[in-house]
């Protein structure tokens, strides 16, 4: 029974950790990108009217890609498990393999 109990915890403990990283991580991150270019942007939206930083611009194309690639590796899984596949990072990049 305890052994039980300690399975369920640890089951439930990763699907929070993957509900916070997916649910409240890539949103986050977005928004990140979001105030990036915005800073990025400069000009008259800003008070002080300063130079657009370019380092702004480059932090929000890193998130906005960061996202895009969570998004697709995402609808890959789906798509790969309709067609009876799965997707491997045995080799660090993912691939699709027949299921076992």
């Amino acid at each position: 029974m305890i052994d039980n109990l300690g399975f369920a915890l640890e089951g439930a403990w990763k699907v929070l950790a993957f509900g916070l990283l997916l649910g409240a991580g890539l949103p986050m991150v977005y928004a990140v990108g979001i105030r990036a270019l915005a800073w990025g942007a400069g000009g008259e939206a800003e008070v002080d009217h300063g130079r657009p930083h370019p380092a702004g611009r480059l932090v929000a194309v890193v998130c906005f890609a960061v996202v895009l690639a969570a998004v697709a590796l995402g609808i890959t899984i789906i798509v790969a498990s309709g067609f009876g596949k799965e997707v491997s990072f045995e080799h660090v990049v993912p691939t699709l393999v027949d299921k076992r």
